[in-house]
């Protein structure tokens, strides 16, 4: 695991941000037996794994659970995965929150987000935006700019994770009233540890081959296909390829691990080591992972 190396090293210095390749999980889905994340066995291949999640309301569903779990619990679980090279993680928003459309005011709600990962002892926080009506009418980008920079203000880097997963359409040039997710990384990338660009809800055929994922999106969503995004001016290396486990995870992007597993190797001859993201556990587990590193960083 990328952030083995940390084992062992003081506890400010075991969070930093683990070098790529990020090999990332979420996990929403109520779980019979389980409250919080699942026993380490369950997800080794990842190093990171992400609670959903922490709305503007308070925190839902995998993130409540956590809450749920006793403080000395909490230290338990939260040990075995730091030692198992995995970051645990908070995920902000989802498909349920729109906070720039619904008026939220983006530095309190930075804080406030902030707070609830120091509070709850997590290595940091993954912003799913989600808000579509913004990013048509051109207000998202401002909010997300401020938000982050807030964010970053409360969670020192070094000490925290601050990672986003925009949906790759988002990344394409021209077409965003205020620049889309092209303008978020011009101001705030530099704050930013990973995007994990996830290309799941967007057109049927959308980013469903190789090609279409790596090198050449579709005429509705021009350049925003992995090595078109990087050519807009975002850091290959933090370019993580977001995928739904199946089919039933999302209505649409989905590619089979064995494929993926191709593609994954494609970009790596490329040059690329940013990782790969899924939604969610359980339907991608160990065996998931395992398939989709078989032929570029084997577990």
């Amino acid at each position: 695991m990328s952030s083995a190396a940390h084992e062992g090293q003081p506890h400010s210095l075991a969070r930093r941000a683990p070098a790529a390749p990020h090999w990332v999980i979420y996990s929403d889905e109520f779980v019979s037996g389980i409250t919080g994340p699942p026993p380490v066995a369950d997800v080794s291949g990842y190093n990171v794994f992400i609670l959903s999640f922490l709305l503007l309301e308070g925190a839902w569903d995998k993130a409540e659970e956590w809450t749920q779990l006793s403080a000395s619990d909490r230290s338990t679980v939260k040990s075995q995965y730091n030692s198992a090279g995995i970051s645990l993680m908070v995920s902000a928003f989802g498909s349920t929150d729109v906070p720039t459309s619904t008026g939220a005011d983006p530095t309190n709600t930075a804080n406030t987000f902030a707070a609830w990962v120091k509070q709850y002892d997590l290595d940091g926080i993954d912003v799913d935006y989600e808000d579509f009506d913004a990013m048509d009418a051109g207000t998202g980008e401002a909010w997300l700019v401020t938000f982050t920079t807030q964010l970053r203000n409360q969670l020192p880097a070094g000490q925290f994770i601050i990672t986003h997963a925009p949906v790759a359409p988002w990344f394409s040039p021209n077409i965003w009233t205020n620049g889309g997710y092209l303008q978020v990384n011009s101001e705030v990338g530099s704050l930013i540890d990973w995007f994990s660009s996830h290309s799941i809800t967007e057109g049927t055929s959308e980013y469903t081959t190789c090609s279409g994922l790596l090198t050449s999106s579709s005429s509705t969503w021009p350049n925003s296909a992995l090595f078109q995004i990087s050519a807009s001016g975002v850091t290959l290396d933090k370019l993580v390829i977001g995928k739904p486990a199946n089919t039933g995870d999302a209505s649409t992007g989905f590619i089979a691990a064995s494929t993926l597993a191709g593609c994954v190797e494609q970009a790596k001859n490329q040059g690329w080591d940013a990782g790969v993201m899924v939604w969610e556990y359980p339907d991608a587990a160990s065996s998931w992972i395992s398939t989709v590193r078989s032929e570029s960083w084997p577990v």
